[in-house]
């Protein structure tokens, strides 16, 4: 990551006993407990972040994947980690853009994610910013939604205590900064 990118300042936020914290960071590299990676429906490990995963966290992630699949949007499954520092990936199956209620199921698939992160013990996760890379999901509804269902998730009852947004670059940062300033 270059470095002035690196040096982008998180920005925090409490929501009643957790954490949010927005930064610009690999969300494979994250120190956490488990991160969502936005999957495809046969949870194949493609290019871009499913090639961190596979290079990075090795083969065992893959062949269990292989058991798991395939998966509808909105659904999640939880994979170990391989070699990669979290424990778990939760591999979340959301909308692409211009589908029928994006928003609706980008809500569905970040609430999914932090309950299965919540049923196997996570305290700390990390999440990218869910469909706005290769599958075009705009920035700013991302954002939106993201922050409101991860907000309201964090309300009720839970063990959560800190949720992780990793930014890639500043164009992905600024429109999260902006929802949780």
């Amino acid at each position: 990551m270059p470095e002035a990118l690196s040096q982008q300042k998180p920005i925090e936020k409490r929501i009643d006993g957790s954490t949010v914290r927005l930064v610009c960071a690999d969300v494979t590299e994250a120190d956490v407990d488990a991160f969502v990676f936005y999957a495809q429906p046969d949870l194949k490990l493609g290019s871009g972040f499913g090639t961190a995963i596979s290079v990075r966290g090795g083969p065992s992630v893959q062949k269990e994947l292989d058991e798991l699949g395939p998966i509808q949007t909105g659904e999640v499954v939880v994979s170990g980690a391989g070699n990669l520092k979290a424990k778990f990936i939760i591999h979340a199956l959301g909308p692409r853009f211009n589908e029928e209620d994006t928003e609706g199921k980008l809500r569905t698939t970040v609430i999914n994610s932090l309950k299965a992160a919540e049923e196997k013990g996570v305290t700390r996760i990390a999440l990218p910013p869910m469909g706005a890379g290769f599958y075009t999901v705009p920035l700013d509804l991302c954002a939106r939604v993201m922050i409101e269902a991860i907000q309201d998730y964090l309300q009720g009852e839970t063990k959560i205590e800190e949720v992780l947004i990793c930014a890639g670059d500043r164009r992905e940062f600024k429109p999260f900064a902006a929802r949780l300033a």
